[in-house]
């Protein structure tokens, strides 16, 4: 029997400790959660992404009665990154949650349809996406979307 170990380094960060430009990348997934329409789970999600040439899109969460069938603040956020700007590279996402009357103590991670989703753009530009998923007690930052999602499939099996 052989074994694989992996090893994936996640830093935490109090907002406060934030570049400027990451502050307000996580501000704006903040806000972008109030946008949200989730009537059904009554969890809002934000998300704000930042291409390279340093525009940022912005998306939240919306369900429809066929729940669970809607869309993710990050698909929504990427997919209209990609529709206005299909040739720029997205170089960061943050992500916020806001339930219950308050925005989540522990941040909240992307599900698997968006981490495949983003993973394929890290694959595609061959840029890594920095994921910052802010939660009231730190802000978690990965490197890279391969961070949150280490045993890939990025289409090149096909081949």
């Amino acid at each position: 029997m052989k074994s694989i170990e992996i090893k994936v380094q996640i830093h935490v960060f109090d907002v406060e400790e934030l570049s400027e430009s990451d502050r307000q990348l996580v501000e704006r997934a903040k806000a972008m959660t109030q946008t949200s329409y989730s009537p059904y789970s009554e969890f809002r999600v934000g998300a704000a992404l930042q291409l390279a040439d340093g525009r940022v899109f912005a998306g939240s969460n919306q369900e429809n009665a066929a729940y669970p069938v809607g869309s993710c603040a990050e698909r929504t956020a990427f997919f209209y990154a990609q529709a206005s700007a299909p040739d720029v590279a997205p170089v960061a996402i943050a992500i916020a949650a806001f339930t219950n009357g308050r925005y989540l103590e522990k941040p909240v991670s992307p599900c698997g349809m968006c981490r495949q989703a983003l993973l394929e753009a890290e694959t595609r530009y061959g840029t890594p996406i920095r994921v910052l998923l802010y939660g009231s007690n730190g802000v978690y930052v990965a490197q890279s979307m391969r961070d949150l999602l280490p045993l890939t499939f990025d289409g090149s099996e096909m081949a």
